[in-house]
């Protein structure tokens, strides 16, 4: 498939690594260095604009090493990109360790996924079919 991309950063376009890759890492298109403090949240640009075809959305998912390494996340995970948006893709960063953490001009900072997605009709009905689960809660699929 083949999504048109407007690219305003110094940076190569994103890219799968490997064969099998679902995600493409976005960088951070800043001009120096900014910090997060803890519990800190900022919108970082990557400079990059997308026209999706419809049917589809490219979500926004957090980077496995920066999660596990630095306690850094994409607030809203995933964040979604609608086939319609046409500005910057921005990356909501939070700092969820107790330390602060430098993030430098072209880092990954996380990763873009395309997806198909289905709109849907909403049928208003009385009753829902019977399942094994039922109505049971959070956790009631869990142990036992």
């Amino acid at each position: 498939m083949k999504v048109e991309i407007i690219n305003r950063s110094p940076f190569d376009l994103p890219a799968y690594k490997t064969a099998q890759s679902a995600g493409m890492d976005l960088q951070a298109n800043i001009n120096e260095a900014l910090t997060l403090n803890p519990l800190e949240r900022k919108l970082i640009p990557t400079g990059l604009s997308i026209a999706l075809p419809n049917g589809f959305e490219a979500q926004v998912r957090p980077r496995s090493g920066l999660a596990l390494k630095h306690g850094i996340s994409v607030l809203n995970a995933p964040g979604t990109i609608d086939a319609d948006y046409r500005g910057d893709i921005g990356v909501i960063l939070v700092n969820v360790s107790n330390d602060t953490v430098t993030i430098q001009p072209g880092e990954r900072i996380a990763q873009l996924v395309i997806a198909r997605y289905e709109q849907v009709e909403w049928e208003s009905v009385d009753v829902l079919n019977e399942t094994d689960r039922g109505r049971g809660g959070f956790g009631s699929t869990g142990k036992h």
